[in-house]
């Protein structure tokens, strides 16, 4: 039997039950389960994340993506019509514009304008036909549909988009939670512990593994531990809707190499140790300013729209944590391009077999 085509995106679906989907967290974030694939042995073995420091070795570097996820989903109404509407931030533009996606039933117009309301207030307000019911209000007028369909957005306001989201918004949970609402407890848990840098719309989920109980044991062990910035896009709750995966265009998103961590990874190679990402942002990262740099590592920041697939030269990342990913995603291509299609496959076999929580509030995965 020939192997399957790795640009086929039938060759990476699986059957996934939808009781494996966490829609929740464990009690405690270094609670979940740790599947270890080993790519010099070939071999998956079953741990937890609260092991995850006998896994490492002394001079090893945990990277870590630092973005926080911003309140970046917006409920309101359709100024002239009262018509429901929701709509998620992506990013604000140097003219003070803001691109987003909108949802609304009927067709919206450039030059219309939007009642944006606190996301709080949104169920008492639509049950009173948005006449009253909400504190405050912000208005976004319409300006242009891009060529992907997202709406350039002018918000009638001098606040900063940071400041507008935090009084209307609420966190952008994925669509398979199955709720359209993230309440007190994703507020906390649906961020890492470590999330400085404010402008992604979904969270760098390895790193939601982490509290400062195993951050601490990580460095009693003599792992040291560094930061990147990659601020996650909507890209990540969009399928691949190509049959073949050269005809994907990947979101673009952006980035940071800072100089502390340019001087970890140079330090790292010194001493012999091995550059641990922590998600799959951090290897898109780190790779595409090795790509970006004539020598690796240097500073680095810009617009990524990396797509890595088998065959890929990793020069960056020597070792991978990760989480369990949906069928058919760039993800799961990128996490394969490290263990090779029939070993990360097996590990998805286990992993279903063997109860795993899939997807972002899930188990992870370490691939050394």
């Amino acid at each position: 039997m020939s192997a399957p085509d790795p640009d086929l995106l039938s060759t990476w679906q699986f059957e996934l039950p939808t009781e494996l989907i966490a829609s929740r967290p464990p009690a405690e974030r270094d609670e979940s389960r740790l599947l270890v694939v080993d790519r010099a042995t070939q071999s998956i073995i079953h741990s937890s994340m609260r092991d995850l420091p006998n896994w490492l070795r002394t001079g090893d570097l945990l990277v870590f993506n630092n973005t926080r996820v911003l309140p970046a989903r917006l409920f309101g109404f359709r100024t002239a019509t009262g018509g429901r509407w929701e709509g998620l931030y992506i990013e604000q533009a140097a003219d003070g514009h803001w691109l987003m996606m909108c949802e609304t039933r009927g067709r919206l117009s450039p030059g219309e304008s939007i009642t944006v309301i606190p996301a709080r207030e949104w169920n008492q307000a639509a049950e009173t036909g948005f006449r009253s019911g909400y504190s405050k209000s912000l208005v976004l007028t319409l300006v242009a549909r891009d060529a992907e369909g997202q709406w350039v957005v002018r918000p009638e306001s001098s606040l900063t988009a940071v400041d507008l989201l935090e009084q209307f918004g609420c966190l952008p949970l994925p669509p398979y939670m199955g709720r359209k609402m993230a309440d007190d407890d994703d507020s906390v848990r649906y961020q890492t512990t470590f999330a400085a840098e404010p402008g992604a719309v979904a969270a760098p989920t390895a790193g939601l593994h982490f509290n400062e109980r195993l951050l601490s044991r990580c460095a009693e062990a003599g792992v040291q531990r560094s930061e990147v910035t990659l601020h996650v896009g909507p890209g990540t709750f969009r399928p691949v809707t190509s049959e073949r995966l050269s005809e994907h265009c990947m979101h673009e998103e952006w980035c940071r190499l800072p100089q502390s961590c340019v001087t970890a990874l140079t330090e790292t190679r010194a001493r012999k140790g091995r550059v641990i990402a922590v998600g799959t942002t951090c290897v898109r990262t780190l790779e595409s300013a090795a790509i970006a740099s004539h020598v690796f590592p240097a500073p680095w920041e810009g617009r990524t729209s990396l797509f890595i697939r088998p065959g890929f030269p990793f020069k960056a990342i020597d070792c991978l944590l990760t989480n369990f990913h949906l069928p058919g995603s760039t993800l799961l291509v990128l996490v394969s391009a490290m263990t090779g299609y029939e070993l990360l496959m097996e590990a998805y076999r286990q992993a279903v077999s063997e109860r795993y929580r899939f997807f972002s509030y899930g188990d992870a995965m370490l691939i050394l």
